[in-house]
């Protein structure tokens, strides 16, 4: 059995008086793709911001219950939220570059958490990252021009690219595809197949078939509870609970 990476056990959040999620028992395995898909509202981005504590940006979240990285407390008061954040990436449905060039977009991360020591050090790793995400060869002679100058899977890719430069170990992703066409998204698909060798990836998806396409398990939440958790080709072929099957089938949604 794998040991997981990340590991969730008794987790609650309420946003004030309203709960989102109600005792959440999970594990998430290193380097894999596991997939939270649910209806809208049932708690999953809640879920996937908890990792990396997103949600203390909101006044009225309250968080309980245990969630572990690599066995460490990230809600222990010890823990570093800036430094946490640097471990867990976060990739957002809409593409959102900063309002700079693509080489500042990547070598922002680096140098407000001073990762490399010189103007070489710092390009290399600039270079290394846009080649990770698969967009060097289409913007290596444009570095200077805006990254909202992108089109819009090339700017998810910048963030991507901007994601890894500081050598995350989890990406987590909220729809990173919603706002892409179908040829972007197939891209953005098979980059994020390609990354799972290096990073433990969480992904929010609206969509099933995206799911079943590039995680290697899945997550069902419903009306802020886990129903169900497994590999993705047993729950979506053999879902063990009735509401699993109802959704997946789209008898609820």
């Amino acid at each position: 059995m794998d040991i997981p990476f990340i590991s969730a056990s008794g987790v609650n959040v309420h946003y004030g008086a309203k709960q989102a999620l109600f005792d959440i028992d999970l594990d998430i395995q290193a380097n894999k793709v596991t997939a939270l898909i649910g209806p809208s509202g049932c708690g999953k981005s809640t879920f996937l911001r908890a990792i990396n504590r997103m949600n203390d940006l909101i006044p009225s979240c309250q968080f309980d219950g245990s969630l572990k990285i690599g066995g460490q407390d990230i809600y222990a008061p010890s823990v570093d939220v800036v430094a946490l954040r640097a471990q867990v990436g976060m990739v957002f449905q809409k593409p959102n570059p900063f309002p700079k060039s693509i080489f500042e977009n990547v070598a922002y991360g680096l140098k407000i958490h001073r990762l490399t020591t010189s103007k070489q050090e710092l390009q290399d790793r600039v270079e290394w990252s846009l080649k990770s995400a698969g967009l060097w060869a289409e913007v290596a002679d444009r570095l200077n021009e805006p990254g909202n100058s992108l089109s819009g899977g090339q700017q998810q890719r910048l963030c991507i690219a901007r994601t890894i430069a500081v050598s995350p170990r989890i990406i987590l992703m909220d729809e990173p595809c919603s706002a892409l066409d179908p040829i972007a998204t197939a891209v953005v698909e098979e980059l994020i197949d390609g990354l799972r060798k290096d990073y433990t990836i969480v992904i929010v998806t609206h969509s099933m078939q995206q799911a079943a396409r590039i995680s290697q398990r899945t997550a069902f939440f419903h009306m802020g509870k886990l129903i169900e958790v497994g590999s993705t080709k047993s729950v979506f072929t053999n879902p063990q609970q009735e509401q699993t099957s109802n959704y997946i089938t789209g008898r609820i949604g």
